[in-house]
C-alpha cells in the first residue's frame, strides 16, 4: 500500500510542477493569441493562431499584441516609437523625415489600384499633428497600424498605445497548418 501511495504522491508532484511551469511560461514568456478580424490582411488572416513573446520591447515594424480595451486585445504593426515624427504622404511612410519602404503592403497597394485605379491611396495622407495635435509620438507610447490600412482600427483612430498595454510581439503563425509561417 505504501508503494502505491508513493506513486500517487510522485504523480501529483509531477502534475503540480507541470501546471506551475505552464502558468509561469504563459504569464511571463509566451502565450497563444487568435487573430480576430481582417485588419492585418494579407499578412495575417482572421482566426490565425500565433505565439506571442512577452520578452523585450517592441521594435519598429514588429507585429505586436496590446490591450485595446479591458476585454479585447488587438494585433497591429509598430510604425512609430517614442519621439518619432510620423507622416504619410502619397502612400509613402515618413519617419523623422526619412521615407520607409513597407514591402508587406505591396499586395494591398496592387489590389487597391487594380480595383479603383492608380490614383487611389491605400493609406490616406496624415501627420501626427493633424490626427492628434502633437508633432512626435509621446514618451512611453507607440504608434501602430494594421496592414489592411483601409479597414483597421489603429492609432489613426484610437490614438497612441501606452507601452504598458503591450502584451508582446509575435511573428509565428502556427495554425491553421496551411498558414504556418514566420512573419517578417
Amino acid at each position: 500500500m505504501t508503494k502505491k501511495k508513493n506513486e500517487v504522491f510522485e504523480w501529483g508532484k509531477a502534475i503540480i510542477v507541470a501546471v506551475l511551469i505552464t502558468v509561469g511560461v504563459r504569464s511571463f514568456i509566451f502565450a497563444p493569441i487568435v487573430v480576430d478580424g481582417e485588419s492585418m490582411d494579407p499578412t495575417l488572416k482572421n482566426e490565425n493562431r500565433m505565439i506571442v513573446s512577452k520578452i523585450g520591447k517592441p521594435k519598429r515594424f514588429d507585429i505586436i499584441v496590446f490591450h485595446a480595451t479591458e476585454d479585447e486585445d488587438y494585433v497591429k504593426r509598430v510604425i512609430g516609437l517614442p519621439g518619432d515624427k510620423i507622416e504619410y504622404k502619397n502612400d509613402v511612410l515618413y519617419i523623422n523625415g526619412k521615407a520607409y519602404e513597407e514591402k508587406y503592403l505591396d499586395e494591398n497597394k496592387k489590389a487597391i489600384k487594380e480595383q479603383f485605379g492608380k490614383n487611389i491611396l491605400l493609406t490616406e495622407n496624415f501627420t501626427l499633428k493633424e490626427l492628434w495635435g502633437f508633432e512626435r509620438v509621446p514618451k512611453d507610447t507607440i504608434f501602430v497600424m494594421g496592414d489592411n490600412r483601409r479597414d483597421s482600427k489603429d492609432s489613426r483612430r484610437i490614438g497612441v498605445i501606452p507601452l504598458k498595454k503591450v502584451v508582446g510581439s509575435t511573428n509565428v503563425v502556427f495554425w491553421p497548418i496551411k498558414d504556418l509561417q514566420l512573419i517578417k
